[in-house]
């Protein structure tokens, strides 16, 4: 059974650069992907704290990207092929929503990183979300459009109290 919650993370932060892309360049793309992937991987070892939540999301599917298409506009309407979407199957709108938040409201990344302290995901290894949590004037700009608070509110807004909830529990969560 699948443990590891990278094809929900990649695909969630595929999604969030998709709709809210950066601003720039190359170097702004991979800037903003950076800040997308750490800002997604946070908030997914957040809602799957545990081995057992992760192989439970990939067996079952994290839901795919159809309602936050809806609310951000980006309903696609069918185009493309199956293969050409078959990725978005993998978007877990929950946590978009908290990578949103995280990334709109930069004082809870500090808390929510925190709150990964311990962790199955942590455990035994440093992790580095410096771009999350520090991110310098290039980060900003390359990711002006995902880290807008009024443009991004929207995602941010689907899950926001269940970040709170699970911001204020702490590192005793992952015990």
């Amino acid at each position: 059974m699948l443990t590891d919650l990278s094809p929900l993370i990649a695909a969630t932060a595929r999604w969030l650069t998709g709709a809210y892309p950066a601003c720039g360049g190359a170097l702004a793309t991979a800037r903003c992907e950076a800040q997308a992937r750490q800002a997604v991987t946070v908030a997914a070892w957040l809602r799957y704290p545990t081995e057992i939540d992760a192989a439970l999301v990939t067996m079952a599917g994290p839901g795919g990207a159809v309602r936050l298409d809806w609310v951000t506009g980006a309903d696609s309407g069918g185009d493309g092929t199956a293969e050409e979407w078959a990725w978005r199957t993998w978007v877990d709108e929950v946590v978009a929503s908290w990578a949103a938040g995280l990334l709109a409201e930069p004082a809870l990344a500090g808390p929510a990183v925190g709150a990964l302290a311990g962790s199955e995901h942590t455990s035994g290894r440093p992790e580095e979300f410096r771009r999350l949590l520090a991110p310098d004037d290039g980060d900003r700009s390359a990711a002006a459009l995902l880290r807008h608070p009024d443009l991004i509110a929207p995602v941010a807004a689907l899950h926001h109290h269940e970040l709170l909830d699970r911001l204020a529990a702490g590192p005793a969560l992952a015990a």
